[in-house]
């Protein structure tokens, strides 16, 4: 497909390189600053701009040949003013003639966000990326919605081109989704840095935890999370819980934290 990237930032760059390996050409990057739009364009072999109003506007080929897309892949709260650019760039009418669907790649932002323009979805692939470490995208599960069956046929297609794991899902539960992903994604590697400054405050490496951290990933692969916890707070051993909350006195925050995620787990093993 012929392809058009709005953003530059970790996603963007992740999935514009996947896409690129597949075949698909990106015409061109459209990013706030003109540097991170070069820098994955030149990744790409595409056109870099810092302004909307330039992009090449994706035409579909033909009947026979899916339809070219724009993928936005921006901060969250950036969708709605770029969907409302993207309405009104060019002639409305023709574009809308053109049927070429816009997706954006957010977990927790509903589809009828980009409800400005005629034919749009979401292509979200649920993983944490970073700009420097590569991932896998055929093992990462990609979740899909659109406004019309024909514009769900060209998500599919984008998303089966990198993956092999591809649902089509609504965006209300799509939503339950991100946020159960923030708990078991942002939420424990917090818990990760929380420990690494414990640890470094008593002149310890991190890397002591990862035999440890590698087990408890794997045992969440092979039975339920619940029934996989251990520690103190799992058994309600107070004078433990007491002593290690004692610890944190230093660091009011972090030691509420130990507080409410220790009481947290209790009442999950008891109900």
């Amino acid at each position: 497909m012929e392809l058009v990237f709005i953003g530059a930032g970790r996603l963007a760059t992740q999935l514009a390189q996947a896409l690129y390996a597949k075949g698909h050409h990106i015409r061109a990057v459209y990013s706030r600053t003109m540097a991170s739009a070069q820098a994955l364009a030149e990744k790409v072999g595409a056109v870099p701009t810092d302004d909307i109003s330039t992009l090449p506007y994706p035409v579909a080929r033909d009947s026979q040949s899916p339809s070219d897309a724009i993928i936005m892949a921006v901060k969250d709260d950036a969708i709605p003013s770029l969907a409302a650019q993207l309405a009104v760039v060019g002639d409305a009418s023709k574009r809308r003639n053109l049927s070429c669907p816009v997706f954006h790649t957010a977990g927790s932002v509903p589809a009828a966000t980009l409800g400005s323009i005629a034919h749009y979805g979401v292509i979200y692939p649920m993983q944490t990326f970073s700009k420097e470490r590569q991932v896998d995208f055929s093992c990462i599960p990609f979740f899909i919605e659109a406004s019309d069956d024909e514009t769900l046929a060209v998500a599919q297609s984008i998303a089966a081109s990198v993956s092999s794991h591809v649902t089509v899902l609504d965006s209300k539960r799509r939503r339950q989704l991100h946020l159960a992903a923030v708990f078991a994604c942002n939420f424990a590697n917090h818990c990760y840095t929380l420990a690494a400054d414990i640890l470094e405050r008593n002149g310890l490496d991190f890397k002591l935890l990862l035999p440890l951290i590698e087990e408890t990933a794997a045992k969440a692969g092979e039975m339920h999370p619940r029934e996989a916890q251990t520690g103190p707070a799992v058994r309600y051993d107070k004078t433990v819980i007491d002593r290690q909350s004692e610890m944190l006195a230093n660091n009011p925050l972090t030691k509420k934290i130990y507080e409410l995620m220790s009481e947290s787990i209790y009442q999950h093993s008891i109900s």
